[in-house]
């Protein structure tokens, strides 16, 4: 049965803390975890979710890409833990776009990042995965592992003037 959990927002010191790795992937509480993050994601309308912005610090996320009021635009996939991931391999293309998140509630940032990234992880089975992610999905990953290390992605704006509130950003992004 999946529960919804309190998302840590900045200011929480354990967003700003580096994740531990996971010692058993078949631990039935990591299960729990992966269950509650995807009710949480879905409930906050993510399109993905850490494990740190839950309060626990393991290399855990998921990635949730779907059409949402806060990313209308967003390419539909199933929920996908990823367990201890890592990039493998970044694209020479960096582009800037808008990003949010759930621990910073009501901003949003212009940041770069990979346009393509190859990465590795463990699906929740204990299974290695690897694969090239591309586009928003690329995107999605890269800030939620930034979350994984302590980053915020205010951290990852180059100038003050990146940093809009969420009212502002959908006056810009859908006029």
């Amino acid at each position: 049965m999946s529960r919804i959990r309190q998302i840590l927002e900045i200011g929480s010191p354990i967003l700003r803390q580096r994740s531990t790795a996971i010692v058993n992937i078949t631990d039935p509480q990591i299960d729990d975890l992966i269950v509650d993050l995807i009710a949480t994601a879905d409930a906050a309308n993510g399109v993905g979710i850490a494990a740190p912005q839950v309060a626990s610090s393991v290399r855990l996320f998921i990635v949730a890409s779907r059409p949402s009021p806060r990313y209308p635009h967003a390419p539909t996939m199933e929920p996908t833990a990823m367990l201890d991931p890592q990039i493998i391999a970044r694209s020479d293309e960096l582009i800037p776009s808008w990003e949010g998140c759930l621990s910073v509630p009501g901003m949003r940032g212009l940041v770069l990042r990979d346009n393509a990234i190859e990465v590795k992880y463990f699906t929740r089975y204990g299974e290695l995965v690897q694969q090239e992610l591309t586009g928003f999905v690329a995107r999605i990953f890269q800030h939620e592992l930034d979350h994984l290390d302590g980053i915020l992605f205010p951290d990852r704006v180059q100038k003050p003037t990146d940093l809009i509130t969420e009212s502002e950003y959908l006056k810009i992004a859908f006029d």
